[in-house]
């Protein structure tokens, strides 16, 4: 396995769509391994979106950890079947925004449908800390960043601050 770079904004690739993937084999499941790799390295991310890490491909991995224990999820072409009408307020966070976070309005439950790394189909109705990750990260396969839901200022202040995030680490 191997920790793989993430892309911080202004990087373009987060801003590009996803493909859907075609192919259920040892590749995909590598590259999944990787992502959770990448994930459990930042110490504090529980989503992460394969473009996030430079893959095109519409692959989100995402553990919420039960009980302190790793429960890791695979989603492959996941897509949302349908949101609830009743919407909440919520900080946000995004491994590509380091240090960022913001409150974004989202619906409270989804409907999402997937296939796992073996292509196998799974449909669910998600509610809580999983149904704002889900949308979170399927925002990233869309090319959809959570900045994009805040005001032209505040997406600004999030730039500037990622900046001087990477000016810290080149010193």
């Amino acid at each position: 396995m191997a920790t793989l770079e993430i892309l911080t904004i202004p990087d373009p690739r987060l801003k590009r769509k996803s493909l859907d993937v075609d192919s259920f084999d040892s590749k995909l499941k590598k590259t999944i391994n990787n992502m959770f790799e990448t994930l459990y390295s930042t110490g504090n991310g529980i989503g992460l979106a394969a473009p996030q890490v430079g893959i095109l491909k519409r692959i989100v991995v995402i553990d919420l950890k039960k009980d302190g224990n790793l429960s890791p999820l695979t989603f492959v072409n996941p897509k949302i079947l349908s949101f609830s009408n009743e919407k909440s307020l919520n900080e946000e966070g995004c491994l590509s925004i380091p240090e960022y976070y913001a409150e974004v309005e989202r619906p409270n439950e989804v409907e999402v449908e997937w296939v796992d790394e073996s292509g196998k189909k799974f449909s669910k109705k998600m509610s809580g800390l999983l149904s704002i990750c889900i949308q979170h990260e399927i925002d990233h396969l869309n090319g959809i960043l959570f900045i994009d839901y805040l005001s032209k200022l505040k997406r600004k202040l999030a730039l500037e601050k990622v900046k001087k995030i990477k000016l810290k680490a080149k010193r």
